[in-house]
Parts: structure tokens; C-alpha cells; sequence
């Protein structure tokens, strides 16, 4: 970490208020060892919104962080042609889909073994990572579009991938991670494109809550959700709706006029500069670290 921030002459300015990092997966800004000590102020973008199972601490802060929305597969996210397009309700052979590997994870080995007593209700096939036995990415979606409900439970993490894909297979997503920090929840009304259970309630009283809700209501859910979900895509600029349309107007949000920090001063001419009266923009590298 000491090496890389020894070559951002500004970092120091703000104390890295003003500094954007981007941890896209896997184990985020615990990259790093000294993340605590050194990015503890700026900005992070992240899909995952906690990491305490094995780390302890989470690097994600609800108030400076952002969430961003994980990577679907390019081929489902074009509109005119999609590899796997959605089926009708009626024709859905399932309530429910678990598509993911057990990891140890509580939740997710109990969504295994539902699926075992209710073949009829939930479909949780053992996804092979390779070999003959593989889940193709068209199969894999093949399968995620045959239940009218799409089950998302944590991971090594809070977040899911499943959740973004379900909405371009169009079944419902239900969050079975009570952690879980989603994107955009300033603009998205989550309550109307997806349902958040208790992790602590998985069981035969899931099934029944979602076999009560009237297809009327999975249907809207449905269209809500086909409204925002441009937000999970990341598309070229001169598309109006994307994720990174979505995410600039989250950091756009985050900027103030002016980053003060304890190694920041500045002169009557307005020039700003470090604890030795040097202008930032004469620094050179390596600088001090915070």
C-alpha cells in the first residue's frame, strides 16, 4: 500500500478524501493489509458491502463507500439479443432456484438440503466448477429463468451475482443475506423489484410466503424491475441509462468544494499547501504518507 501511495502526489492533500479506489470482487481493500491506516478516507467502489466472516472488520463504509452493481454476462444484457430469454410465468417448472455453490456457508447448505425435500418447489443443482459436468453460461441461464422466484443468499460476502442476473431472466430476486448494502438506494425502491427474507427463517415457511404472493404482484415486480435494471449494465456513454451513469451521479453526490485534512493549509492567494508551504502541484514522488 506505502508503495502505491508514494506515487499519488495528491493523496496527501485531503488524506485521500479526494482519492477513488475500485476493489471489483473477491477480497476487496483487505488487499491490503494497511487499508485501515491509509484508505480509511477515501472513497471505495465496491460490489461487496461487507467481508466481517473471515475478516472481522468490514473495509465497506455506508457513509463514504459506494456499491456498484457486479458484472452480469455481456451476452445477457443486450437488449435486441439476448442469450437466454425469459419464459412465461405459467410455463416456469419451479417456485424457487438456488444456483450456487454451498461454500460452508449455514444459509446456502440449507437451501441445498429444501431443495432436496422439496424437488418439486426448489431447484438447486450441484454446480460444477469444470470438468465434462460444467454448467455452461447459456445452460446456467436456461436454468435461472425456470422459477418464478430467484434465491439469493450471502456468500463469502453479503452480495450475490445472482441477484443482478435474475432481473435479465426476469424472476424475482429474494435476498436471503440480512448484511446486504445494494446499489443506488437513493434513487431504487428496492420493495418493488425484489423481496428480503430473514436468513435466520430459511425454511418450509419461505415456500409458503412465496406460493401466497398472486402472480399479479410477481408480474408488476416483474416490469418494475425491467424498468431499472439498465442500471446493472455497464454500457457505453452515449447510452442514457447504465451503471455508470448511476455510479457518477453517486460520487457527483460525494463532492464537496473544498477537502480539508490535518496536512492541509492554505495562503492569502489561495494557493494551497503541505506542512513545508510547498504547492501540492509542485510535490514530486514519493510523498509522505498520511
Amino acid at each position: 500500500m506505502s508503495r502505491v501511495l508514494s506515487q499519488m502526489s495528491y493523496f496527501r492533500r485531503s488524506g485521500g478524501r479526494d482519492h477513488i479506489f475500485v476493489f471489483p470482487s473477491g477480497a476487496g481493500a483487505h488487499l491490503f493489509r494497511s487499508w485501515a491506516t491509509f484508505l480509511n478516507r477515501s472513497i471505495i467502489l465496491t460490489p461487496e458491502g461487507d467481508r466481517t466472516d473471515k475478516r472481522g472488520i468490514s473495509a465497506f463504509n455506508t457513509w463514504k463507500d459506494i456499491i456498484i452493481p457486479g458484472n452480469v454476462d455481456d451476452s445477457m444484457v443486450k437488449p435486441d439479443a439476448r442469450a437466454v430469454q425469459p419464459i412465461p410465468l405459467t410455463k416456469r417448472k419451479y417456485l424457487a432456484n438456488f444456483l450456487g455453490r454451498a461454500q460452508g456457508k449455514v444459509g446456502r447448505l440449507k437451501l441445498v438440503e429444501l431443495a432436496k425435500q422439496y424437488p418439486d418447489k426448489l431447484e438447486s443443482p450441484e454446480l460444477k466448477l469444470s470438468g465434462p459436468d460444467k454448467l455452461g453460461r447459456v445452460d446456467y441461464f436456461k436454468h435461472l429463468r425456470n422459477a418464478k422466484f430467484c434465491l439469493a443468499p450471502r456468500g463469502e460476502s453479503s452480495w450475490t451475482l445472482r441477484f443482478y442476473e435474475s432481473f435479465f431472466v426476469e424472476c424475482v430476486p429474494v435476498l436471503l443475506s440480512d448484511e446486504v448494502e445494494l446499489p443506488f438506494q437513493n434513487v431504487i425502491d428496492y420493495t418493488e423489484i425484489s423481496i428480503k427474507w430473514p436468513s435466520s427463517k430459511i425454511g418450509p415457511e419461505l415456500f409458503q410466503y412465496l406460493e401466497s404472493i398472486p402472480e399479479e404482484r410477481i408480474e408488476e415486480m416483474i416490469a418494475r424491475g425491467r424498468e431499472v435494471r439498465c442500471m446493472w449494465v455497464y454500457a457505453l456513454d452515449t447510452e442514457p441509462c447504465s451503471a455508470m451513469t448511476a455510479i457518477m451521479w453517486e460520487l457527483q453526490r460525494k463532492v464537496r468544494r473544498f477537502h480539508q485534512s490535518a496536512e492541509t493549509f492554505w495562503l492569502h492567494n489561495r494557493s494551497i499547501v503541505n506542512r513545508d508551504l510547498v504547492e501540492f502541484r509542485q510535490w514530486g514522488t514519493p510523498v509522505p504518507l498520511p
